[in-house]
């Protein structure tokens, strides 16, 4: 009967059903944007330089010098290896030198690398815009940031001299050919960043086998608390193991602000959702007033009645969610196929950020199931209404309508 009972006027059905319908589609869109930009700035951050996961000396990170260094040994890749989670395993040795050459001098950030497996965790190659990228091969050759290089007026070819302080805490210096320019999308990384051969720097920082951190990935986001569970089981001192959001806490809290803001504009769309709804059930009962007066006259419970409606805005809100579920799936598809570029200051900030400038979108199960339940949620409160009109009715004053 309830059924029946929606289709009498169907005006006013649609428009209930189109009003749940905009709301979980938009609502979806929404989160689906949301969701997909802090998985693409967390890729983008945990790509360009960190991992997922970083393996440090238990010191290191609050001081990140030499001397909290550590020597690897094989049977500390095994370990690293034996986690089913990790799917790349990169050595790093960091620390700061001066790099000369004619008669300008400026801090550099040395960073000393496997070419080859840095460039498989964070696509290094890709930002080599003058010069090539560093061979597998030994020799003096060293990677500049763009602004570094220019603040120094080299350019490939060119040669640099380094110096520094070692790990056992003597003075070191060495002459290196500039073989690429770096261009990152960062102007804070173009600033001090170099990149060598993991040997070449430890022999010029005297630290013959010795690292600061080994960079890990995973296969995807979700794999990195089981990955962290098992390394901390193997892992014993002095190493420690440290998770992206602990190395890059910023990145977390302008997350967990965007999501706050998100929040209160998606509540503002429910409660439009919710009033939207609430008007179309309000005119349903006002409409139906007679019919209702006469039908608890001849002898009709009110507590039926009330259930009738009652499934009648149930089934009206199923219709609707259903048909948002339908019709948002294939869009958020379209835009994950096709996310949306963006330009101007928007896409100036998220550069400068070291994040790709354009709206990602996401298609976690969260992203749909949450907004159904949400608005599913919203229509069986406003269901409310009319069953407790029908129970605290008059029958008189409905006959009377």
């Amino acid at each position: 009967m309830a059924w029946r009972n929606l289709w009498r006027n169907k005006r006013r059905t649609l428009i209930t059903v189109a009003s749940i319908f905009f709301g979980v589609l938009l609502a979806t869109i929404m989160s689906s944007m949301q969701e997909g930009s802090y998985n693409n700035m967390i890729d983008n951050v945990v790509k360009f330089y960190s991992g997922y996961i970083q393996i440090h000396e238990e010191n290191y990170w609050e001081n990140k010098t030499l001397y909290y260094s550590f020597e690897v040994t094989d049977s500390l890749y095994e370990q690293i290896n034996s986690v089913d989670d990790i799917t790349l395993v990169t050595p790093r040795l960091e620390s700061f030198a001066l790099a000369s050459s004619k008669d300008v001098t400026q801090p550099a950030r040395i960073i000393g690398v496997d070419p080859e497996k840095e460039n498989q965790l964070t696509d290094l190659s890709q930002w080599v815009t003058e010069g090539s990228y560093l061979s597998p091969e030994n020799g003096k050759d060293i990677l500049l940031a763009s602004e570094l290089a220019k603040n120094m007026d080299v350019t490939p070819g060119d040669t640099i001299a380094l110096l520094g302080q070692g790990f056992y805490g003597s003075t070191v210096a060495e002459e290196f050919i500039v073989t690429g320019i770096l261009e990152f999308p960062s102007p804070d990384l173009n600033q001090r960043f170099a990149y060598m051969r993991l040997e070449e720097a430890q022999d010029f920082f005297s630290a013959r086998n010795r690292l600061t951190s080994i960079a890990l990935m995973v296969q995807n986001y979700s794999k990195v608390d089981p990955a962290m569970k098992e390394l901390k089981k193997i892992l014993g001192s002095p190493y420690s193991a440290m998770t992206w959001d602990e190395m890059q806490p910023e990145l977390v809290q302008l997350i967990e602000s965007d999501r706050a803001g998100g929040i209160v504009m998606k509540a503002i769309l429910y409660i439009v959702i919710g009033f939207g709804v609430l008007g179309t059930i309000m005119m349903m009962v006002a409409e139906r007033k007679k019919e209702i007066g006469v039908m608890v006259a001849v002898g009709m419970q009110k507590l039926k009645m009330s259930v009738i409606f009652f499934f009648e805005t149930f089934y009206m809100g199923i219709v609707g969610v259903f048909i948002g579920l339908i019709i948002s799936i294939p869009v958020i598809v379209y835009f994950i196929h096709n996310p949306i570029p963006l330009s101007g200051d928007a896409a100036q900030a998220m550069i400068d950020m070291g994040i790709e400038p354009r709206l990602v979108f996401s298609a976690a199960p969260k992203v749909f199931f949450n907004q159904m339940l949400t608005i599913f949620i919203i229509t069986l409160i406003i269901s409310v209404y009319p069953v407790t009109s029908i129970l605290k009715m008059s029958v008189i004053d409905y006959l009377r309508a």
